[in-house]
């Protein structure tokens, strides 16, 4: 059986529905960024948003990728850190209930919180309080870790520290893991360019980014960053919201149509194509098959709240996938 392995920020997703952007103007958070802030900042926010409708999951990029390949049946494996709190507990078994085998090593500080603010518009901006997931360090990896798997899924959120990105790669390509990689977010893209294009060229081999990733790491729109991005890994996916999505392989190019979908909040859009994308490659579908999974995935993800499909979203997408 194909086996994938995920590595990223172990955190609690809070997410919160706002009437208008003035909490984000308040906080100076730039709309659909994902700003790093301190534990007393995240506490604040918490307390002055308690009039909006909040839910909590498990989240973090990778970790809601790995849950969605664990739904369609791949077994997964997610490594991160979480605090020896009453989150940690929560991630850990929500991770369980789905067949994810938690890695989770055990940090001196809290479990790390992503408040997840949704615009009006259906936009989301993230306030992330890492919390003891930034306590995972390259001495915690080990080759044992990595072995037996097939795939192996980052997150660029992790560049918080290099050296443990950086270790988690070498790792992956000495046991010869196909390695997939997340920009994450834009300003994180903006902050850390030289060091994500070094971990490209030497590393991954599947690269995936939205247009803002893609044009921070490129310099130009879609139509030709896809190109750019496909020069330096094996397959480039770019994500082109309501217009679908953009693969390539070599001089192979796929536009991906989306499905037709009513965002009502677009977190986890961006993982779930992953999760899509990442299952048919593991099936060995052609790469226009594993866009239009990633496709379904993301249009099913993002007509309800926060980054976890239910069961009748799950059974929908599962019966779209088969008649591809």
């Amino acid at each position: 059986m194909v086996s994938v392995l995920g590595i990223g920020n172990a955190l609690v997703d809070v997410l919160i529905r706002l009437d208008s952007d003035d909490v984000l103007k308040k906080y100076h958070l730039g709309k659909g960024s994902m700003q790093l802030v301190e534990a007393d900042l995240s506490t604040e926010i918490l307390s002055n948003t308690t009039q909006f409708h909040q839910e909590h999951s498990s989240g973090g990029s990778a970790a809601n990728t790995i849950h969605g390949l664990a739904n369609l049946g791949i077994k997964t494996s997610f490594i991160g850190k979480v605090g020896d709190d009453s989150k940690g507990e929560f991630f850990t078994k929500d991770m369980q209930k789905v067949g994810i085998n938690p890695l989770l090593f055990k940090g001196s500080t809290n479990t790390g919180c992503a408040i997840a603010l949704i615009s009006p518009d259906t936009e989301r901006t993230f306030a992330t309080y890492l919390g003891a997931a930034i306590e995972l360090s390259p001495e915690d990896l080990s080759h044992k870790l990595f072995n037996g798997y097939d795939y192996f899924h980052i997150e660029g959120y992790l560049v918080q520290n290099q050296k443990l990105i950086e270790r988690a790669l070498e790792l992956a390509k000495a046991n010869q893991l196909t390695i997939s990689l997340d920009l994450a977010s834009y300003n994180v893209v903006e902050q850390n360019l030289d060091f994500l294009k070094e971990m490209v060229k030497k590393y991954v081999d599947v690269v995936f980014a939205n247009e803002e990733e893609a044009r921070s790491f490129t310099g130009k729109e879609p139509e030709e960053a896809i190109n750019i991005l496909a020069e330096t890994c094996s397959i480039a996916v770019v994500k082109t919201g309501k217009n679908g999505s953009l693969v390539k392989e070599n001089e192979n190019l796929y536009p991906i149509q989306p499905i037709k979908a009513t965002s009502f909040d677009t977190t986890g859009a961006g993982d779930l194509y992953a999760s899509g994308f990442l299952f048919g490659l593991s099936q060995g579908f052609s790469l226009d098959k594993c866009g239009s999974i990633g496709s379904v995935l993301a249009g099913k993800v993002i007509e309800i709240l926060g980054a976890k499909l239910h069961k009748n979203a799950w059974d929908e997408s599962k019966s779209l996938i088969s008649g591809l």
